[in-house]
């Protein structure tokens, strides 16, 4: 939970269905809410209580064509944002948790206590130690080992030591030899670790993988973590994968000053280049049906004649490239080159899936704000 207090924000708002043809419209901003007449017909757009119009402030007032009418109304909220914990978060040590499959909802551990929960440090920590150090490197090919009861984190993933699996009723398995013969097995995993990934028994979901050295990791992206003790709720795959991914780069963009992502699949190919813009921005959005939406306003503004207060959520704002069917090859080179981009894997299906996250985010945008150079935009709710 964001604790935001005294927050001013500058608004877009843009009415799609106010086209010249009904004309003459009469707006009429409040505190509180927004009427829009267009003869006989009134439809008024309601704010949470926590957000207050600055009436005043309402300029800007065009027609653009295929986006309907614009306007900028300044806003003064005192509200509670709503960012729900990231998986991550979830975990505590000494607390007994349950993972589930994020897909399908199968128990995978159950009732897992960790001694320890530990940040990981950045992936090319080892690189530096001779910077830091007068004398030999004296952590040379060192590898960071979760022992039992250990649970490491890093941005997109956590580590757990391979005794972990014992704990494990709902996974399997799956070995790939040289040949790329696959096959399963519930041995355990320091039996089949080299070329070993785990998957859910119930809907054959890639969850992680099996570590060289023997770790097991986990992708954030396809597991739920919940105290043991409370009912297990399955949250939407979308809204979980926005939250995820949206964690992962404000996380990597505060602690290590990284804005540019590479997001590759578990397949090695890269699916999507992502330029993190805002980090602090927030989403209004209609308790309706949003897919009627015909207002639109720091990420989508739902109107509806019945009035329902509206919710507000922390989001982040970014720019990003698709790149496949061999897209944007020369800037995948150059982004592979540059020291400052940081790459996160995640299973090959899950890039698809936030492919189209952000697809069908760009196209809810009106038209003039769909591209920013040659960049598409779009937005994440945490």
């Amino acid at each position: 939970m964001w604790n935001v207090m005294g927050i001013f924000g500058i608004y877009i708002m843009f009415f799609r269905e106010l086209i010249p043809e009904s004309w003459p419209v009469d707006i009429t901003v409040m505190p509180s809410s927004i009427e829009i007449k267009m003869g006989e017909d009134c439809k008024a757009l309601s704010f949470p209580p926590e957000v207050m119009v600055v009436p005043p402030s309402c300029r800007g007032l065009q027609y653009v064509p295929g986006d309907g009418l614009h306007m900028r109304l300044l806003f003064q909220a005192d509200l509670n944002t709503k960012s729900l914990p990231a998986v991550g978060e979830s975990l505590k040590p000494k607390k007994r948790c349950t993972f589930y499959c994020q897909s399908c909802g199968e128990s995978i551990i159950s009732n897992q206590t960790f001694l320890r929960v530990l940040p990981l440090p950045s992936e090319d920590w080892n690189d530096l130690v001779d910077e830091w150090c007068c004398h030999p490197n004296p952590f040379n090919n060192s590898i960071l080992q979760p022992q039992n009861g250990d649970c490491f984190l890093g941005p997109n993933y956590f580590l757990v030591n391979s005794g972990t699996e014992s704990a494990c009723s709902g996974s399997e398995i799956l070995n790939t030899d040289s040949q790329g013969a696959a096959s399963k097995s519930s041995d355990s995993a320091l039996n089949s670790k080299a070329n070993s990934r785990i998957i859910c028994k119930r809907c054959k979901t890639l969850l992680g993988e099996i570590m060289l050295s023997g770790a097991t990791k986990y992708y954030f992206t396809e597991l739920l973590v919940q105290p043991s003790e409370e009912n297990f709720t399955l949250a939407p795959r979308s809204a979980h994968i926005q939250r995820t991914l949206a964690h992962a780069l404000t996380e990597l963009s505060s602690t290590r000053s990284t804005f540019r992502f590479s997001i590759q699949g578990t397949d090695g190919a890269t699916y999507i280049l992502i330029w993190l813009l805002n980090s602090d921005t927030f989403l209004v959005e209609s308790a309706g049906n949003m897919a009627s939406s015909n207002v639109f306003t720091l990420l989508e503004f739902g109107m509806s004649s019945d009035s329902r207060p509206s919710e507000i959520w922390k989001a982040v704002k970014l720019l990003y490239h698709p790149c496949i069917k061999s897209r944007n090859k020369e800037l995948i080179d150059a982004w592979g080159n540059d020291a400052g981009v940081r790459t996160l894997t995640f299973p090959s299906h899950t890039c698809l899936e936030m492919l189209l996250i952000l697809s069908q985010s760009n196209i809810s945008l009106p038209p003039s704000l769909r591209w920013m150079n040659s960049f598409q935009v779009a937005f994440l709710k945490m």
